[in-house]
């Protein structure tokens, strides 16, 4: 337990009814992470307990779920499909010492804490909390509540967006829609799937990329690397793909002050099937005949998004490649050894070298994260836009082997490696028209970049893992490394296979 924090972000909302009561704890349940905790005060009958049935209900997805006052057993614990939940009511309890007792110290990981009467644990709440005090409003109806919610640390984005969220869907026609929030990206953003009457939409909830600290030349990383701050990147790449009869979602709806957009619903199927999960040969020829599709066209580096606003894609420039490959160095190789000056600059230096014909390439559209989590299996459409398109805001200008070492080195799927020569052998005969087209040259760039992003993606792996708890990636190390030393075995690439062999670590995180 911690000492209570001050501050945070708040709002209060009217409750006329208890449809609204409902209503709201759906948008509470709808921001919740695993391992919150949600206080829950007012005076008796000022509705807390009406508030948490609602969101427990909500959360379990089933409506008649018997959800008793924990007032007498004092903690009831709940298995849903996100996070496993514990009701607790803390009146009876003498003093925060009593809460060891309770078993409050050995609950699961990940468990969400939903407590009544939290003053009695007073001074031994976490500073990352979401507060909700309920009080009665008898001047406007017997059943008329305010509710006033505060959100202290981690949790003060997510609370200050609620009625942010809320507001967006009123006011653009979705009030009374059911949602449901679906499974996440290791980003901070939120997309749930919006149930119409006779089809489903999606609602991609997209805060504002926080800066972070500066790590280079008084530049945050984001910065360096050119992630997408906001959600323009987005809207104006999905309809530069869409101009080019590629299946990006439309957009249906946007706010982009404060990132929210509804969009097609581009369903479910995936370009992979299994558990664990294998390609379909089918599926991933139509995605590296995208890639064609996109690499024969001269594409613009400016996009519409709006009347008179326009998006300039960034360049994949070499400050961009370095800063990603260093997260190698700053993350997963300093978990088991010092990383030195010296160490740092040889490192640099031969990725500088192996790096500049990618600068020298001709430059196109890099989606940058072409993998079969984005990739999606539209059968009833033709050609190249049976692949559904899903996540592209951080776009750049660059070349063309990028995307294709992205999918046939896919961080999460084993790519047997004759189907991954099989598909590069087919874009590499795609673009044999082109006289231009440098087929030993471009071999060697796709190497070089599968090496890149292998070595990227190792840092963000096991910054996920050390950062952010999230040790469920460290199950890709290995596909990883085999990726990685495949392509380091590119007689180009030798001098950098040298100094991986005698500076990375044989084990696992």
């Amino acid at each position: 337990m911690f000492p209570t924090a001050t501050g945070g972000t708040s709002f209060t909302m009217t409750l006329p009814d208890e449809e609204a009561t409902a209503r709201f704890a759906a948008d509470v349940a709808l921001a919740l992470e695993p391992g919150d905790l949600v206080t829950l005060s007012g005076d008796l009958g000022a509705g807390k307990t009406t508030f948490a049935r609602a969101l427990i209900r909500y959360l379990a997805g089933d409506d008649t779920i018997e959800v008793p006052s924990p007032t007498f057993t004092l903690l009831q614990s709940y298995e849903l499909p996100r996070f496993p939940l514990v009701h607790a009511d803390f009146y009876r309890l003498s003093g925060a010492a009593e809460l060891a007792e309770l078993g409050f110290d050995d609950l699961p990981s990940g468990t969400v804490v939903l407590t009544e009467w939290p003053d009695r644990a007073a001074g031994f709440l976490p500073p990352d909390r979401i507060d909700i005090t309920f009080m009665l409003e008898p001047q406007l109806g017997a059943d008329v509540r305010n509710a006033r919610v505060i959100g202290y640390g981690a949790c003060g984005t997510r609370v200050e967006r609620i009625p942010q969220v809320r507001g967006f869907l009123d006011q653009t026609g979705y009030r009374d829609v059911p949602r449901r929030r679906m499974v996440g990206d290791a980003s901070t953003r939120v997309f749930e799937r919006l149930a119409l009457a006779d089809h489903t939409e999606i609602l991609m909830n997209s805060p504002r990329r926080p800066d972070g600290p500066p790590v280079r030349d008084g530049k945050p990383y984001s910065a360096i690397a050119h992630l997408a701050e906001d959600i323009v990147p987005y809207v104006a790449l999905a309809q530069g793909l869409r101009d080019r009869n590629l299946s990006a979602p439309a957009i249906l709806h946007a706010d982009l002050e404060h990132g929210f957009l509804v969009m097609e619903d581009l369903g479910d199927d995936r370009i992979v099937a299994g558990d664990p999960p294998a390609p379909i040969e089918e599926r991933y020829e139509a995605a590296v005949d995208l890639l064609l599709s996109l690499h024969r066209r001269k594409l613009p580096e400016r996009l519409p998004v709006a009347p008179r606003k326009e998006y300039f894609i960034p360049a994949y420039d070499m400050d961009a490649f370095l800063i990603e490959a260093e997260l190698l160095l700053d993350w997963y190789l300093s978990a088991e050894a010092k990383v030195t000056d010296k160490l740092r600059a040889e490192f640099t230096r031969l990725w500088r070298d192996a790096l500049q014909p990618a600068i020298e390439a001709p430059q196109t559209w890099v989606l940058r994260d072409y993998h079969s989590p984005n990739l999606l299996w539209l059968s009833q459409r033709d050609s190249v836009a049976r692949i559904g398109l899903l996540d592209f805001q951080d776009a750049m200008m660059g070349p063309a082997a990028y995307d294709l070492a992205s999918l046939l080195q896919d961080a999460r799927v084993d790519v047997p490696e004759p189907l991954e020569v099989a598909l590069f052998s087919r874009y590499v005969r795609g673009r044999l028209y082109d006289q231009r087209f440098d087929a030993a040259g471009f071999a060697r760039l796709y190497a070089t970049l599968a090496a890149q992003r292998a070595t990227k993606i190792l840092g963000i792996f096991a910054r996920l893992n050390r950062r952010d708890g999230k040790p469920q990636y460290l199950r890709h190390i290995p596909r990883l490394l085999r990726y990685l030393n495949r392509s380091l075995a590119h007689p180009d690439l030798a001098p950098l296979k040298a100094w991986y062999a005698a500076n990375l670590p044989p084990k696992n995180l």
